[in-house]
């Protein structure tokens, strides 16, 4: 990872610079040159204008050949420079250098300026291999006739070289530029591979199992929060293994427990004597009841994997809440008597239209009347109400039993959450109960205060318009 991520980062750094850098130097070297060559033909327009006056002051009435005799006197000396005179059929009258060209006509300067115009060309000449800049003028009567052409030509030599001087210098500031960028991506890139390596590093103990160990990277950038979430991650594994470890513990404990009284008590009948009726049933009474026990914990066992593995469907038909809810109550009644709790019933309407299912309903309704009920003490009472509000059925379970505390109370929907209370068994009935709900589309609030009692708020959404098909 180290050399894919840091080679990209390095590559991509560079290339940014190359282009940012060549881009700039192109630029320059090419505005510097434009710059310099602007001055120059500015510095031969300036002198062929002032050559241009003197020959209409003085020269303009006189044939051209006079002027090309005297045209030293008209343009200052200067060895850099080449002054020709040419008339209008394109024959050199005068050349400060001595070099007189059969046809200047083959240069569009001149041609153009026979025209009318002052113009000025870059490009090359026969007798040098330098480039040279023409400006080439026309010179006219004083009846504005043509008369002929004052051409001044300069070699670019000078000028090339100052710009090939300056382009040099810039390349080198360039490439010191790149080195030193080049000598920052390394860094820059080594200290974004670093952490991302101590990432990986943590990431892959953690595969191994290794949940204890800890990121070190902080700060409040996306590799310092994604340490974070890996910290909190594997925080998060540790509380769920210890939940499931404790869970599995308290199932064990949960079906030795019956398991040892079917045991025992079988081991007691098998040695009755005849006399000993009363005893006899006693013993089956209570290996029905455990077994009755057993099977509905390996029942709330397959109900929990068939949850968590995504396999409970519904099985969805209309019927009334309001019976089923009456129906509940009805059958759990035994139960709280046997409890010595108080078991009512609140209905704001006897008819509430569901679709849903039905059988599921009924085992979230058992589920959370029976929890309230074996967490309420003696002389104690549990409500179950129901009414409508903004197209949702409410069912609150109410007790004013032990209740939990707010630590119990984060958790108590979590899988193989076990509460702190001798009376919690499994730690997966109210995480099925809150399956159900989510199946139904519902959501699933429990409110509770230690010594003061729990409420279950179950809220159901329902469609309009339906009707019972058949009232039990």
């Amino acid at each position: 990872m180290k050399s894919s991520i840091g080679s990209r980062i390095i590559n991509s750094f560079l290339i940014v610079i190359l282009l940012t850098v060549s881009i700039i130097d192109i630029l320059l070297i090419s505005g510097y040159r434009q710059y310099y060559y602007n001055a120059i033909e500015n510095n031969l327009r300036y002198r062929i204008d002032n050559a241009q006056e003197l020959y209409q002051q003085n020269y303009s009435l006189y044939p051209i050949e006079e002027f090309a005799a005297e045209q030293v006197t008209l343009v200052p000396q200067n060895n850099h420079y080449q002054v020709q005179i040419i008339d209008t059929k394109g024959n050199v009258l005068s050349d400060s250098l001595g070099v007189f060209q059969d046809n200047v006509l083959v240069y569009n300067d001149v041609q153009k300026a026979l025209n009318g115009n002052t113009v000025s060309r870059l490009g090359s000449v026969e007798y040098s291999k330098d480039s040279v800049m023409s400006v080439s003028a026309p010179l006219k009567t004083a009846n504005g006739d043509i008369n002929g052409v004052l051409r001044l030509t300069i070699s670019l030599s000078d000028a090339n070289a100052q710009i090939r001087y300056i382009a040099f210098l810039l390349l080198g500031i360039s490439v010191l530029i790149i080195i030193i960028s080049l000598l920052v991506g390394i860094i820059l890139a080594k200290s974004i591979v670093k952490p991302i390596d101590e990432l990986t590093r943590v990431a892959e103990q953690m595969a191994d199992g290794h949940y204890k160990v800890r990121s070190n990277i902080d700060g409040s950038d996306e590799l310092g929060k994604l340490g974070y979430t890996l910290n909190t991650l594997a925080e998060e594994i540790l509380k769920k293994d210890q939940i499931k470890n404790d869970f599995i513990s308290s199932i064990s404990h949960e079906l030795r427990t019956p398991l040892t009284s079917i045991k025992g008590w079988a081991s007691i009948l098998m040695n009755l004597n005849e006399d000993e009726k009363q005893l006899y049933f006693e013993g089956l009474e209570i290996i029905q009841n455990e077994s009755d026990r057993l099977a509905k914990m390996v029942e709330e066992l397959l109900d929990f994997s068939r949850y968590i593995s995504g396999r409970i469907t519904l099985d969805k038909d209309i019927f009334n809440l309001a019976t089923t809810c009456k129906n509940i109550c009805t059958q759990m009644e035994p139960k709280a008597d046997l409890a010595h709790v108080h078991l009512s019933l609140e209905l704001d309407n006897d008819i509430m239209v569901y679709l849903g299912d039905e059988n599921r309903i009924k085992q979230l309704l058992i589920n959370l009347i029976d929890n309230a009920i074996k967490f309420t003490e003696e002389n104690g009472w549990v409500k179950l109400t129901s009414y409508t509000n903004n197209n949702q059925y409410i069912i609150l379970v109410s007790d004013n039993g032990v209740g939990m505390s707010k630590d119990d109370l984060d958790h108590v929907k979590e899988k193989f959450y076990k509460g702190k209370h001798s009376k919690s068994h499994s730690g997966i009935g109210l995480s099925i109960a809150d399956e159900i709900v989510k199946l139904h589309g519902g959501e699933m609030d429990i409110f509770s205060e230690e010594n003061v009692g729990t409420t279950v708020k179950i809220a159901l959404p329902y469609e309009k318009d339906l009707e019972v098909k058949n009232e039990a």
